[in-house]
């Protein structure tokens, strides 16, 4: 028999002063003094008007590195008074990209933190990374293994699109004709992705006042086993589709040369399966739940641009899902999109608003284009 979780408090932090699109390139930097030839169509795409990096401008190094984000979302966490992160029980740490290969990225969050021995674990992946790290948490307490645990999403982005680290992953040996597309798979990334750090606080017990949120479930389906790598780093691409990671190369030269560590994402893959398996994805895990349009109160997506709302809308319109855009909630304007971060983003600021009502149900979607993976979790306010 399991028992309920209930998310009982949620936090954010979003590092140092929000950078508006004409500063971008003020801390990224520009390559090579070169124009880029997205920059303008993707942000025009994107709608993203603000997003934080973790770079001081003027000097160009990282005020935080990924596990200091997240250690200080954790900190921000105050689910009753006096609660300090030594009360937690389990730590689950979710990113795109840790800080070193290994240890885990949620031992070195422990080690940030300065938390006394408690269950640690890190999950791995894309924008799924965070959902991974709050489904172990909530299944730790719905067990009864832990009474409450600590769940994080967090994004240190800027690093693969700095302009002294970034270059456009062409092969100096390669087809010139492929020079473009290799380009814009890459380049369009810098004008998407930022850096921050959210963080949920569950229990097995609602709090005594104020409201909570009380997770009904939490769906993930990957469609990685039928489609090709989309989004992937460490790696590149070859003709017929496959990865070779980073270990194929002979040598480190080969790796940094190659400019394997480079982010880079198959955009003609992105438009032909992220929007039609959400709509596969929606109508399985609708069914499996019983689950109707009319039993959502808000809803809050997880999409990396706003060119994709409409698409995704379309698509939950011939699901038979269709949720009226009056109903939606999204941040990503003006906090611009922090990957495995972005739905704690969200869901925090919807908690700490004021609008949510006792009873009043709320659908969470995240998606990932990696390999098109979609999650979906069903949230109740009590």
């Amino acid at each position: 028999m399991t028992q309920p979780v209930y998310i009982n408090d949620l936090s954010v932090f979003l590092p140092n002063q929000p950078v508006l699109n004409n500063e971008i390139e003020d801390v990224l930097g520009r390559i090579n003094e070169i124009p880029s030839l997205t920059k303008k169509t993707m942000l025009a795409n994107n709608k993203i008007e603000k997003r934080y990096y973790a770079i001081d401008p003027s000097t160009g190094k990282f005020t935080h590195n990924n596990a200091q984000l997240t250690a200080q979302a954790v900190q921000k966490l105050c689910p009753y008074p006096g609660f300090t992160p030594d009360d937690i029980q389990v730590l689950s740490c979710g990113t795109t990209s840790p800080d070193v290969i290994l240890p885990g990225h949620g031992m070195m969050v422990a080690g940030e933190l300065g938390v006394p021995p408690c269950e640690v674990v890190s999950t791995s992946g894309i924008c799924l990374s965070g959902m991974t790290a709050l489904k172990y948490t909530q299944l730790s307490i719905a067990s009864g293994t832990s009474t409450n645990g600590v769940c994080t999403g967090s994004e240190l982005s800027s690093s693969f699109m700095r302009a002294n680290f970034f270059n456009l992953g062409v092969d100096p040996d390669a087809d010139i004709a492929e020079a473009p597309i290799l380009a814009f798979n890459a380049d369009f990334l810098r004008w998407m992705l930022s850096d921050g750090a959210g963080a949920a606080f569950l229990a097995n017990k609602p709090n005594p006042q104020g409201i909570s949120l009380r997770i009904e479930w939490i769906d993930m389906l990957s469609y990685a086993g039928e489609l090709a790598t989309c989004m992937y780093a460490g790696g590149n691409q070859n003709k017929d589709g496959s990865i070779s990671g980073w270990r194929e190369a002979d040598s480190t030269k080969d790796v940094m040369t190659g400019n394997l560590l480079a982010v880079k994402q198959d955009t003609q893959l992105l438009g032909r399966h992220i929007v039609k398996t959400m709509g596969q994805a929606l109508g399985r895990i609708a069914e499996k739940r019983q689950l109707t349009p009319e039993d959502v109160d808000w809803y809050l997506p997880h999409y990396s641009s706003h060119y994709f709302r409409d698409k995704f809308y379309q698509v939950m319109k011939k699901t038979g899902f269709e949720v009226p855009f009056d109903k939606w909630f999204t941040n990503l304007p003006y906090t611009g999109n922090v990957g495995s971060a972005s739905i704690y983003i969200i869901m925090e600021e919807l908690f700490k608003s004021g609008k949510l009502k006792k009873g009043e149900k709320l659908l969470c979607f995240i998606p990932e284009s990696g390999r098109f993976s979609h999650c979906f979790m069903l949230l109740t306010v009590v």
